[in-house]
């Protein structure tokens, strides 16, 4: 048995998988109580602390330009957004939160907090924190969004 198909592992991915359902399942609601998706909710989070190209966000997001280009369109229009240009290349552009999209990705910030502050607060100040420096090592960096290859279809060569 190789060292990464253990029970252990197993038992891990499972309570990742589920934690991740129910947390995408808070961020869902409180997005759409905003009249936001998720990957715009994800746009704002990923953006709230650092300014990225646009092509670095895409990528990191798994999203192709033209799309990209509208989801930041559309949050410019509400005034969450803006694009600027690269201080290290005038050709890139880069997007930027703005006041309003910050004081709203802090807004939701604390309301999902409070929405999980029932599966939160089972646990004990220190072990929130332990699970805090556990969780690290697994997000950063994080994963990235680039598709898997393809699979042979079956019955197909």
């Amino acid at each position: 048995m190789a060292p990464d198909d253990d029970d252990s592992t197993d038992a891990l991915v499972d309570g990742l998988v589920r934690s991740a359902f129910q947390v995408m399942g808070v961020l869902t609601r409180l997005g759409a109580e905003h009249d936001l998706s998720l990957t715009q909710l994800r746009v704002l989070g990923i953006l709230r602390d650092r300014t990225l190209r646009m092509s670095d966000l895409a990528a990191f997001l798994g999203l192709d330009k033209s799309t990209m280009s509208g989801l930041i369109a559309r949050a410019e229009r509400r005034g969450l957004l803006t694009r600027g240009t690269s201080p290290g290349d005038k050709r890139a552009v880069v997007v930027l939160i703005t006041d309003e999209g910050r004081a709203l990705i802090q807004r939701l910030y604390e309301e999902g907090k409070a929405v999980l502050a029932p599966a939160t607060g089972r646990l004990a100040p220190a072990q929130r924190e332990q699970l805090a420096q556990l969780l690290e090592p697994l997000l950063s960096p994080p994963l990235p969004a680039a598709p898997r290859p393809e699979r042979p279809v079956r019955g197909m060569p």
